[in-house]
């Protein structure tokens, strides 16, 4: 499908059509309604979502963590946001604020579908293993596995705005003003100048008389000395290349080639090495997931422990880490 033609459901578009998804961010094209139908859907699925875990205690549990679920993945969003632009503004990045927003917006959105699609499964075992610990620990890995997929998608988006060079404007314009090598078609022979022996001169206004040397022969080089050495040129070399000067550059669909044998390649830079604003995205998600867990467990309970009555918030006592690891004893 297409961008131009968006489908009713956004996450479907994000999952069949991502491409158009990445294309429509990086030229900037209806980022506000895109962004707000992402918002929208993100919300009624974090809603939904949060509505099961909240059932677990009682009815107005369910609805209080259908309204702190979303609250809790947009304001670690809105926390989060400035340090991910500043980040690529520092390192020379275009990424403007809709940019990133949209981009971010993609990863929630896909970790809210990908959560609401566990739903069922975890009312399942609501209603067969009504255990506290085990419910907790369970959402607490449905959620972890549909985050981990939603950072995915953000990667992959972040890899393809550095691929239009928006991430490393300044590598992709040294990549696009570099020159195109031509290689032209191997010929059997390559006429090269003769070898001049030690001490003689050629005559006035002429050079060496050329010979025809086939590829695979050696070729007669001349030292410093006058000496004549010879310099052997390998069978699958081309002969165009054989004794063509380093640095000359032919207009494109010359029958030669412009690298001489024997010169280095031209490197258009190592896809190996990520720029710094790509290394950072991860440095960023690790932020991202470490003020994630530390605003759940300042708006706890979600879940709502069937021993204590309801409350909508606990005391800040403990951390988010402790408890997990808690609950995995008490199992």
């Amino acid at each position: 499908m297409s961008g131009d033609r968006p489908s009713p459901l956004v996450i479907e578009r994000i999952l069949r059509d991502r491409g158009s998804i990445w294309q429509q961010i990086v030229a900037e094209r209806d980022l506000n309604a895109l962004t707000v139908r992402m918002l929208s859907s993100s919300a009624i699925a974090l809603a939904c979502y949060g509505a099961v875990l909240g059932a677990f205690h009682s009815p107005l549990m369910a609805l209080t963590s259908a309204l702190k679920l979303p609250l809790l993945f947009l304001v670690t969003l809105a926390i989060c946001l400035p340090t991910l632009y500043l980040f690529n503004l520092v390192f020379g990045a275009r990424l403007s604020v809709r940019q990133s927003l949209a981009l971010v917006m993609v990863a929630i959105t896909v970790t809210s579908m990908l959560a609401v699609a566990f739903a069922p499964i975890s009312l399942f075992f609501l209603i067969t293993a009504p255990d506290y610990g085990f419910f907790k620990l369970l959402n607490v890995a449905i959620l972890t596995l549909s985050a981990l997929v939603g950072l995915r998608f953000l990667t992959g988006g972040m890899q393809v705005l550095n691929d239009h060079g928006l991430l490393a404007p300044e590598a992709a314009n040294a990549q696009a003003n570099a020159p195109v090598a031509v290689q032209a078609a191997p010929a059997p022979v390559q006429a090269v100048p003769a070898a001049v022996p030690a001490g003689a001169t050629p005559a006035a206004g002429q050079g060496a008389e050329p010979v025809a040397v086939p590829a695979g022969a050696a070729v007669a080089e001349s030292t410093s000395n006058g000496a004549a050495t010879t310099a052997p040129v390998p069978a699958h070399v081309p002969a165009q290349w054989a004794g063509q000067p380093a640095g000359v550059s032919f207009p494109p669909g010359a029958p030669v080639a412009q690298r001489p044998w024997g010169s280095p390649p031209v490197r258009r830079g190592d896809p190996s090495q990520r720029p710094a604003s790509m290394t950072l995205l991860y440095i960023w998600i690790l932020l991202f997931g470490f003020v994630g867990t530390q605003l759940a467990w300042t708006l706890r309970p979600f879940f709502g422990d069937p021993g204590q009555d309801f409350a909508f918030f606990r005391s800040i006592d403990g951390n988010f880490y402790a408890e997990i690891l808690r609950t995995i004893a008490n199992l």
